[in-house]
C-alpha cells in the first residue's frame, strides 16, 4: 500500500494543532479549556512522533517502534495530568463556584 501523504504534511498539521493549543492556553480563562488546550498540544506532539516513526520505518531503520513508544509514554503522562488536574478543579469548583484561572491565585494561602 503506497503512502500518499508525505511526512511534511503530517508535521505541518501537527504544527497547526500545536499552535491552536498554545493560543488556547494563552487566551482562555476557564481552567477546563486550558486543560483541553494542553491536551491538544500533547496530541500534536504525538502526531509528529508517529509521522517521523513512519518515515524512519520507510527508510529501513531497525528501531521502528521508537515513535510509537514515546507516544504511549506521552499519553500516560497526559492521562495522569488530566486525572490530577480535574480532581483539583472539582475541589476548587466546590468551594469557589468558578474555574476562572485569574481567580485561582486566591487559593494560595
Amino acid at each position: 500500500m503506497p503512502n500518499d501523504v508525505p511526512t511534511e504534511a503530517w508535521v505541518a498539521l501537527s504544527a497547526i494543532l500545536f499552535s491552536l493549543g498554545a493560543v488556547g492556553v494563552l487566551t482562555r480563562r476557564s481552567a477546563i479549556l486550558v486543560f483541553l488546550s494542553v491536551e491538544l498540544m500533547l496530541n500534536a506532539a504525538n502526531l509528529s512522533l508517529v509521522a517521523y516513526a513512519r518515515q524512519w520505518a520507510e527508510a529501513g531503520v531497525t528501531t521502528v517502534m521508537t515513535g510509537q513508544t514515546a507516544v504511549f509514554i506521552v499519553l500516560a503522562v497526559a492521562a495522569a495530568e488530566v486525572a490530577v488536574g480535574l480532581g483539583i478543579l472539582v475541589a476548587i469548583f466546590k468551594n469557589r463556584v468558578s474555574t476562572n484561572v485569574d481567580r485561582l491565585s486566591e487559593v494560595r494561602g
